[in-house]
């Protein structure tokens, strides 16, 4: 009985007009630059800020005072000048959550393929 009253709730999105495509309805009365931020959600942030480190996190929220929240944050820590050339790079430093004031922030890259993992090259190769 409890799976026929499930069924009778379900109806298509033209019964329904309340129903629209979500992202539409979303992004459909905001300004061109919260289109964008809008658009940015959930894609891989590049981030260099003041000091030289890199964080490379998901990008959650901003604020008016340019605030970032990163999600699944990692920290690349710049080489250092002592440091022999061929020197592998260190190892990142996973964070997780962080608050990335917006005074010390430098540039920000985004990932524009909207995956969140970084791809690499295929090899040249016949297959």
């Amino acid at each position: 009985m409890k799976a026929e009253d499930e069924s009778e709730d379900c109806s298509s999105d033209e019964e329904n007009p309340r129903r629209e495509n979500s992202n539409e309805v979303k992004t459909k009365n905001l300004s061109p630059g919260a289109q964008k931020l809008y658009y940015w959600l959930n894609k891989t942030f590049r981030v260099e800020m003041s000091d030289g480190r890199v964080l490379l996190g998901v990008f959650l929220c901003t604020d008016r005072d340019r605030n970032i929240i990163l999600g699944s944050c990692s920290e690349y820590l710049p080489p250092k000048n002592d440091a022999k050339t061929d020197e592998p790079p260190e190892e990142p430093r996973v964070l997780g959550l962080v608050m990335i004031p917006g005074k010390h922030i430098v540039s920000i890259h985004v990932d524009q393929l909207g995956t969140n993992t970084l791809t690499l090259p295929l090899p040249d190769e016949d297959i």
